[in-house]
């Protein structure tokens, strides 16, 4: 995933590249950081350093007039001093890669080199900026301890030794805070291009989980749409392969249920496939029967020549709530599928009752069948569907074998 969002990542920042910093393009790019290169110093990077550079140098070349002026400081120390603050600068340039180290270094040369000065400030403030603040703080400490011993050492002609130790430790906490103030804004950056990396990947689950979601219940309704017409394909073709001497009448019923059942199937797949094309998340498209087609539902059955009792003891069936309606109506047609597959020929009794906040109890329930019943491939994965169904309604639903070897089938759905 971090390595799908790095190129998204790396080119909002293809325009504008030379107006950040390295180090920060560096943490905003997690294809580069990965790579473990040294990040290479873009235009703001060498402005900045060039400025530094030529601040350091100005300040060293005050700090040489400085000790020209001063008769009490002999050539040799002088030129010694302007050799070191020469090393100094051109160690400038250092300072992106090794803060630490020439921040450390700058202590001692600094507390012996007058021109060295503007150096040893600019190391401190780059270490502020790329280090955690227990690095500022022994560097820091360190300097300000030696504060008071160089103006002891070296006092200043125009200033006293009070007033220049004070501006000197105002200078240096000046210095630490602003380096640390420009560190904690780079990390506010990189924390809020975190949390927006980790909302876009988050973003991206859901959507996934949605997309998942729809397709486990585009599945489930299929299966519960072509299921029960497919198995009335299947009894009448049976019938017609079984008794190929049958009147001319009974086969010409029979023919007549499988061309209305295939037309009824393909009508519900081409519903279906037409809500997976329009991409509409409410079920206006579906085929979405209600607790008033249980009727319909039992006289196909019965046409199919199934034996089905149906037992409809519902107080105020027009106040049933859609949802809990479809789930009753898919758990009644799952049973008598299964009762079809299962057993054929027995008689299936479906029970219906409830009413407004009694909760509404489906129940299908067969009898052993006569005689061996080959197995089913797939057999078990409607009633996992109906499970599913019945849980998302914030009901139940049960399934057993009977004591006389039957099956029962038992939902319970809310009705408030």
């Amino acid at each position: 995933m971090t390595g799908d969002k790095a190129p998204r990542g790396a080119a909002e920042f293809t325009e504008r590249r030379w107006f950040f910093p390295s180090a920060l393009l560096h943490e905003l790019a997690p294809d580069e950081a990965r790579t473990g290169r040294r990040p290479r110093r873009t235009v703001r990077d060498w402005l900045v350093d060039f400025s530094c550079f030529l601040l350091a140098t100005g300040v060293g070349l005050l700090g040489a007039d400085a000790l020209s002026a001063n008769p009490r400081v002999p050539e040799s120390l002088a030129a010694a001093d302007q050799v070191l603050g020469a090393l100094s600068c051109a160690a400038i340039w250092l300072r992106r890669r090794w803060p630490f180290h020439l921040a450390a270094a700058m202590v001692p040369v600094g507390f012996v080199s007058e021109t060295s000065g503007g150096v040893a400030v600019i190391a401190l403030f780059t270490l502020a900026v790329h280090r955690p603040f227990r690095y500022v703080a022994w560097i820091g400490g360190a300097q300000l301890v030696l504060v008071p011993l160089y103006f002891w050492w070296r006092p200043d002609p125009d200033l006293a030794y009070l007033p220049s130790v004070v501006l000197f430790v105002v200078l240096t906490a000046a210095v630490v805070g602003w380096g640390m103030f420009v560190r904690s804004k780079r990390q506010l950056m990189l924390s809020l291009r975190d949390r927006a990396r980790r909302a876009e990947t988050e973003a991206r689950l859901r959507a996934e989980q949605a997309q998942r979601l729809a397709r486990e219940a585009i599945a489930r309704e299929m299966h519960d749409v072509l299921a029960h017409r497919l198995t009335l394909l299947s009894v009448h073709a049976g019938a017609l392969e079984f008794r190929p001497d049958a009147p001319r009448e009974e086969i010409a019923r029979a023919a007549g249920v499988i061309r209305e059942s295939a037309h009824e199937a393909l009508q519900d797949l081409r519903e279906i496939i037409g809500v997976l094309r329009a991409g509409d998340g409410d079920d206006t498209g579906r085929p979405q029967p209600t607790l008033s087609a249980l009727g319909t539902l039992v006289a196909e059955s019965r046409q199919a020549g199934m034996k089905v009792i149906l037992d409809h003891r519902v107080t105020g069936p027009a106040d049933v709530p859609a949802s809990v309606g479809r789930t009753a109506y898919r758990i009644v047609q799952e049973g008598l599928t299964n009762a079809r597959k299962h057993a054929p020929g027995t008689e299936v009794t479906v029970t219906v009752t409830g009413g407004p906040g009694q909760d509404l109890t489906v129940t299908v329930r067969n009898p052993a069948p006569e005689g061996d019943v080959p197995d089913v491939p797939g057999a078990g994965q409607g009633l996992i569907g109906l499970a599913e169904r019945a849980t998302l309604a914030g009901g139940t639903l049960e399934h057993e074998p009977t004591a006389d070897g039957g099956f029962e089938v038992r939902a319970r759905l809310p009705w408030r």
